[in-house]
């Protein structure tokens, strides 16, 4: 009764919000946007002989954290059919450019009875895994009651989550006891969906899949431009560039050469910022233009980085990176990216989504500050070269001593492949 309830309010809000959605794709992706969510994509599978695995990572984050553990079940598994499933548009465009080549890439179906059925019978999964814990009732049901298992690897459970599914947990306990396994980031992640009703026999502690997770090797060829001391603001959200441009501005007041490059955390947000950016009277360059429009080198500037998928590498090319999502409260975004180049690291007082953190600020591999004194603590550090230096040496120190959760993962995961 209570799955019932459940579609039934679904179907209600999908009526609602179905022709938006349709609508804001592409004109050339809307039917295949269409079809894939219902179940049915344009181009079926030619090779339902062979068995299948099947990933679900909702959007950028979650697709880049499982880029390393599908390369490593593609390396040791060549035979098997790679499907991986996202439901934003820009985690399916980073899913296509960095796992197109061994995975076909779909949207997940929606989670209505029908709509799942028709995606099983079109793809025939052997294996269902969810990354982190994005918890569809119908479709965990649905590939249960056709004999799929389903496993959640790099699982967490944010604060807000846990919060919210304690709410709901008379019915949440009911989809989680059918999940096979909880492979989770750590102990605080695995009591939280315990406590929400999830059996502690099939609670496995694997680790974060983001301390192994590898940017590319190098930097970006048009960062070679770039000149003085630079700052990276990655993942921001509104009003985090209004904090960070006030602090930069007055940043270019004490040294002669400073850069900020700024990446607003969503794709939509890339005019809002420019104009935010323009209405302060900062030069400034579009990464999209570069380096078509700007063949010198760049100084004193505002770099907006108005592409997907280019910020985990263009850390590598700045002095300090400034966490986005921690300077309002949404829990932070990603510090692990800056950790692997060795760069010195700034947090706002949200970081709740990264617990982890915490390590790194007894270890002075990081820096807790909040909007109001981000500009001392930028020119304390910028005073200090060698404590940046230090900062970023011992941030590489712990992400390389907690990495190895993809292989824990897939020792787990191979046992159900085999």
């Amino acid at each position: 009764m209570l799955y019932f309830i459940y579609t039934i309010i679904y179907i209600i809000a999908l009526i609602f919000f179905l022709p938006f959605e349709y609508m804001k794709r592409e004109k050339n992706n809307r039917l295949s946007w269409l079809r894939e969510r219902t179940g049915k994509p344009l181009e079926p599978e030619n090779t339902i002989n062979k068995p299948c695995l099947w990933v679900h990572a909702v959007s950028v984050g979650e697709v880049v954290s499982a880029v390393a553990f599908i390369q490593r079940i593609n390396s040791a598994f060549p035979d098997i059919r790679l499907i991986v499933s996202t439901v934003t548009d820009t985690g399916r465009k980073v899913a296509k450019e960095r796992l197109g080549h061994i995975a076909r890439i779909v949207y997940i179906p929606f989670d209505i009875p029908f709509c799942i059925r028709n995606a099983i019978s079109s793809y025939k999964p052997s294996l269902f895994l969810i990354m982190e814990t994005e918890l569809w009732p119908n479709i965990i049901r649905e590939f249960k009651c056709r004999g799929v298992p389903v496993l959640i690897i790099n699982g967490r459970i944010s604060e807000r989550s846990f919060n919210g599914y304690k709410k709901a947990k008379f019915f949440i306990k009911d989809v989680l006891q059918i999940i096979d396994k909880f492979c989770m980031q750590n102990e605080l992640y695995a009591e939280r969906i315990i406590q929400i009703g999830a059996p502690s026999e099939k609670i496995f502690i694997a680790g974060n899949f983001k301390f192994d997770s590898r940017p590319p090797n190098s930097v970006p060829d048009w960062t070679k431009l770039l000149h003085g001391r630079v700052i990276v603001a990655g993942s921001t959200h509104h009003p985090e560039e209004e904090i960070i441009l006030n602090a930069y501005i007055k940043l270019k007041e004490k040294f002669s050469s400073i850069t900020l490059i700024l990446a607003p955390r969503h794709p939509e947000r890339f005019a809002e910022v420019e104009e935010l950016v323009s209405k302060k009277n900062l030069r400034y360059i579009k990464r999209s233009d570069l380096p078509t429009q700007f063949l010198s080198k760049i100084e004193n500037k505002v770099v907006i980085l108005d592409v997907i998928g280019e910020l985990a590498s263009v850390y590598g090319a700045c002095d300090i990176a400034i966490i986005g999502g921690s300077f309002i409260k949404h829990g932070g975004q990603n510090p692990l990216e800056p950790a692997y180049w060795s760069k010195g690291i700034v947090c706002g007082p949200s970081m709740e989504n990264f617990p982890f953190i915490e390590e790194f600020y007894r270890e002075n591999a990081a820096l807790f500050t909040t909007p109001e004194n981000l500009f001392d603590c930028l020119f304390k550090l910028l005073k200090t070269p060698d404590e940046i230096t230090s900062m970023g040496r011992r941030a590489r120190e712990i992400y390389d001593k907690n990495s190895g959760a993809i292989e824990r993962t897939f020792g787990v995961v191979k046992n159900y492949l085999n």
